[in-house]
């Protein structure tokens, strides 16, 4: 249910829409779930991870466009019944773009603001795709026919800018120059406000104008971002439609902005207060969203009545140039895009939060008068004044030929004027048709190139700005690369483009490329060194990011939609080259990890950024190699459930070795200051004033984006289980470290070893058959860390060192090793004993479930060790760890009558113990008689008397070992994977290996629990004859 356009934009707060869109294909491929609802004007949202938790929005307009249409014959978009929930493109510009036209017809300025992250239909909405028109384009219509329609009651001026803020610098994408390196300047004046200085602001007189200067400014756009490597997702653009209406009956002049805002993506890092970075956060490149989020925020705490002492709208490029359209003279609407999908819940919850804070701001627009138009009624005016002088002279026959002269002077003067101002726009216009038609011209000559030739197109992370390029192959050799001095160059920039990349070549209706030496060429997600014939749509990256396809002859073409090859199929692709990839979903399941899939988005946003910042450190010397990880991706914890898994980059510093693993939130902070360093060093190298060795690449240590503080990294994580510990049997096992990604970076030989206080190892006779026996008593056991052997890490530089880390139960800060440096079979000898005074039902669940993560830990030269906090830890006066120390007394928060309950049975329980306490000593001393009175039965009688107590501990000690070995063959079992190169042969080879696995497992089971069975029969046997001859 939708208010009426006139009702709403009556009035002057900000109006917020939200805009669901359909899930697309990854979200599809993966399974995933809709967690938005939609009711009227309400919007709601799921927790993923928590189905009770439901966050509850209200706006004035709420589009459901995630379901319930169908593509008609015009390839529009439609609802699939008439009357349907599904809000099509005509829907969305009858609410928001209709009231914005009417808005600024009446002569009030209007903004149209897009947010949400990137991928979420912002460019859907704003320009649409295909048929299916967006805001932009429908308003332009719009506004043309409301010019026609309203010809006789005055002239209409239509003026068009186009420009793109990126880190901070503002763009013309009109401009016909060349680029200003630091951008267009921002001023201020008290009649205009923030203006940028120097903006072209073109003429229009339809529609068709207004779309071939959108397509000019989005190639401009294109080829910008290419040159300097900027992330289009990362940059603000703004369409400016300036409208002057004169009415010349009525001697008025109404004058309008419309500013149409699409904003950079505004997806959220996902990082804690422990990745912050020393260098500053964000960099520019964020500063003006992150402003514009402080700005919205202060005015809605003014809307709500709250003291604000300032808004901060000259904090940043973007929030100077919409200071009008939020708080000031215009009515702005935002229009909110999200994903519906279950791995977007963090953003789209943002996104809807930050909506919530926008709808409260309140603006104060006014009809606005042109100057201009007040001057050419001044002028008017002096001049009938001027006229009446001159006809008054005359009848008085006064010869004052002086001030005649003088007079008409000035009249002359004003004539000129009043006639420069109107001929103004006319002279505007045909410059502007010039351009018009050069443009057009170029435009119907690429249509006609495109009917003869090959061609590639490039390929964009931003799908508005796909296709926009395209590099014709006419017959004959073709070098492409920076050098374009030769008429048989195909020019292109980017990073690690070289001054000649490769050579096409077009014979005979075959293209081959061929790469040069020291290019980096890819086709279909393979490197390619030699000469390769290029087929219909195949995919092309040239140096570290420039995505093509290629578009074979004009008979190869057919029917084929070339648009399913985006930007994303494209690093997919890449990433399955590198063995990343989703998999194909399990027989009878269609759903993959949320989880899994959210970290393969990742990855693959990651990908040309990590290639970017790899190619950023070989142009500037830095000797730096970045590598994408995958965290946790065969890690689990203490109880074995799978750690939350997350993208890394790994850093080596290929000159010193040494290593820094920063999380994603720290990698893209540090891309956008390596970029500003790298233009920098352009900049420089355009106007030669740059030294060999210096300048921007010479930067001090703690500001080189490249560099950081060396500190100890998380090599891997092994598993010791703690289940003997419950039986007070003893546990030597050598473990498997670990590596995030399932590689062995070492073998450490551990040992776990129930004792008495004093430390002295418990005996077969104090072996438990029922762990329970435990509860209410002292628990004694010592971790015995012995020797790592074969670590990885030292083996790759010898000036390396490691460390043991590990935490116990309720240990609130982990305990760590003495360094070891310089050696690959470091002797550890560490030891610790932990005790627990009196042992917890909760304790006893911990060790007969759990297990203790020992991590391994690697030192680098100038790093600091670890060293243990025993700041919270408490020690007995033996001077062991306590754990499990009894809580603080409940007694006090219920009641007295339970207080009182508890203390009887914990009187209870200490009477059983001391019970328990002489049985045992009486049951000794009867031992010890029937020992001495049938002494001269000989080794018969003595073999016979062993107690069946020791002998199950014995049985089940056997047991425990066995079957450490099968847990063992079963993590191998886990780890056993085909290789993502084999053929039939390859996988023919895992089957069988993978059968012999699966047999030796299945044998060790076997075998473990034959013989526990064999050795209980046996001690049942064995009692039952000890029964027969004591009774």
């Amino acid at each position: 249910m939708r208010a009426k356009a006139s009702e709403v934009h009556n009035k002057d707060c900000v109006k917020v829409a939200v805009r669901v869109r359909p899930f697309n294909k990854r979200e599809q491929d993966a399974g995933s779930r809709c967690i938005v609802s939609m009711a009227s004007t309400s919007i709601s949202i799921q927790d993923p991870r928590e189905s009770q938790n439901r966050r509850a929005f209200c706006f004035d307009y709420a589009y459901w466009s995630h379901s319930g249409f169908v593509r008609d014959h015009r390839g529009l978009y439609v609802p699939e019944e008439p009357g349907g929930r599904y809000a099509d493109q005509n829907s969305v510009f009858q609410d928001l773009g209709e009231g914005i036209l009417e808005n600024a017809l009446q002569g009030y300025n209007a903004t149209l603001l897009a947010y949400g992250q990137t991928g979420s239909g912002k460019s859907y909405s704003m320009m649409g795709y295909g048929p299916n028109k967006g805001l932009v384009p429908k308003l332009c219509e719009r506004l043309f026919q409301a010019i026609r329609e309203n010809q006789e009651s005055g002239q209409c001026q239509v003026f068009f800018s186009m420009l793109e803020i990126y880190n901070e610098q503002v763009v013309d994408l009109l401009s016909r120059g060349s680029r200003n390196p630091g951008g267009l300047r921002v001023r201020e004046e008290q009649q205009r406000g923030f203006y940028v200085e120097g903006l072209r602001m073109i003429p229009c007189e339809s529609a068709p104008q207004v779309e071939q200067l959108m397509e000019q400014g989005t190639r401009t756009r294109t080829t910008a971002a290419t040159h300097v490597n900027a992330n289009s997702s990362r940059s603000h653009m703004l369409i400016i439609l300036q409208l002057k209406q004169i009415f010349s009956k009525e001697s008025t002049t109404k004058q309008s902005n419309i500013n149409l805002v699409d904003l950079a993506g505004s997806e959220r890092q996902r990082s804690s207060g422990s990745e912050a970075d020393r260098l500053k956060e964000g960099t520019a490149i964020n500063l003006s969203l992150t402003t514009l989020g402080n700005v919205i925020s202060a005015l809605a705490d003014v809307a709500v009545g709250k003291r604000v002492v300032h808004i901060p709208y000259r904090d940043s490029v973007l929030t100077k140039l919409l200071q009008s359209a939020l708080g000031g003279n215009s009515r702005t609407v935002m229009i909110a895009t999200l994903s519906p999908a279950d791995i977007c819940y963090e953003e789209s919850l943002s996104t809807l939060r930050y909506a919530e804070r926008a709808k409260r701001i309140q603006n104060r627009a006014v009809v606005n008068e042109s100057p201009t138009e007040r001057l050419v009624k001044e002028l008017k005016a002096e001049n009938a004044r001027l006229l009446q002088r001159l006809s008054r002279m005359g009848q008085e026959g006064r010869r004052a030929s002086e001030e005649t002269k003088e007079l008409r002077q000035l009249l002359t003067h004003n004539e000129l004027q009043i006639r420069a101002i109107q001929t103004l726009w006319e002279q505007h216009l045909q410059e502007a048709l010039k351009d018009w038609e050069q443009q057009y011209a170029t435009l119907t000559q690429e249509r006609r190139m495109m009917q003869m030739h090959p061609y590639i197109l490039n390929i964009n992370e931003d799908a508005q700005l796909s296709g926009v390029v395209k590099l014709f192959i006419q017959e004959g050799e073709w070098i492409i690369g920076l050098f374009d001095s030769s008429q048989r160059s195909i020019s292109i920039k980017g990073l690690g483009i070289q001054e000649r990349h490769a050579v096409f070549r077009n014979e005979k209706r075959r293209v081959t490329l061929t790469p040069l030496p020291g290019s980096k060429v890819i086709v279909n997600g393979n490197a390619v060194y030699q000469t390769t014939e290029l087929q219909h749509l195949d995919r092309l990256i040239l140096g570290s990011n420039s995505t093509y396809l290629f578009i074979g002859y004009p008979s190869e073409r057919g029917a084929d939609d070339w648009s399913r090859y985006d930007y994303d199929y494209f690093q997919s692709e890449l990433a399955a080259a590198e063995g990343i990839h989703l998999g194909e979903s399990s027989a009878g399941s269609n759903q993959t990890d949320p989880s899994l899939l959210a970290v393969f988005y990742d990855y693959i946003k990651l990908m040309p950024m990590v290639a970017e910042a790899n190619q950023m450190s070989q142009e500037l010397n830095k000797g730096v190699e970045f590598k994408l990880e995958i965290k946790n991706l065969a890690l689990s914890d203490s109880r074995g459930h799978d750690l939350q898994k997350d993208i890394v980059v790994r850093v080596t510093s290929r000159g010193s070795k040494q290593v820094w693993v920063w999380s994603k939130a720290k990698f893209v902070n540090r891309k956008f200051l390596m970029e500003e360093v790298y233009q920098q060093f352009q900049a420089e190298q355009r106007e030669g004033e740059r030294a060999e060795g210096l300048s921007a690449v010479a930067l001090p240590r703690e500001k080189d984006p490249f560099w950081d503080p060396v500190e100890p990294l998380l090599l891997g994580m092994a598993h010791l289980w703690l289940q003997s510990l419950a039986f007070h049997i003893p546990l030597e096992e050598q473990l498997e470290v670990l590596g995030s990604e399932g590689t062995e970076e070492a073998i450490l030989q551990a040992q776990l070893v129930p004792c008495t206080s004093t430390g002295l190892p418990l005996g077969e006779d104090d072996i438990l058959i029922d762990p329970t026996e435990v509860l209410g008593r002292r628990l004694d056991f010592q971790l015995v860390l012995d020797q790592c052997c074969g670590v990885r890490w030292i083996k790759e530089a010898r000036n390396r060192g490691v460390q043991i880390g590990f935490r116990l139960f309720d240990c609130s800060q982990p305990l760590y090793t003495p360094a070891v440096w310089h050696n690959i079979n470091p002797l550890l000898d560490h030891r610790v004993h932990f005790t627990s005074l009196c042992t917890s039902q909760r304790l006893l669940d911990y060790l007969q479930s759990s297990a203790v993560v020992v991590e391994l830990w690697g030192l680098q030269e100038g790093c600091t060790s670890l060293s243990s906090s025993l700041e919270a830890v408490k020690m007995t006066a033996e001077g062991t760890f306590i754990i499990d120390e009894p809580g603080p007394p409940e007694t006090a928060a219920a009641g007295s009558g339970l207080s009182g309950s508890i203390r009887a049975l914990q009187r209870d329980l200490e009477e059983l113990r001391s019970v328990n306490v002489s049985l045992r000593k009486e049951n000794q001393s009867l031992r010890e008689q029937l020992n001495s009175a049938k002494n001269g039965e000989g080794v018969r009688g003595r073999s016979m008397r062993p107690s069946c107590d020791a002998e199950f501990a014995r049985a089940l000690k056997v047991f425990y070992h066995s079957m450490t070995s099968v847990r063992a063959q079963l993590q191998r079992l886990h780890r056993h994977r085909p290789s993502e190169e084999s053929d039939l042969l390859g996988l023919r080879l895992f089957v069988d290996e993978q059968s012999r696995l699966l047999k030796d497992f299945s044998e060790q089971l076997e075998q473990s629990v034959s013989t526990l069975k064999q050795d209980v029969a046996a001690i049942v046997r064995r009692k039952r004859e000890r029964s027969g001859i004591w009774s």
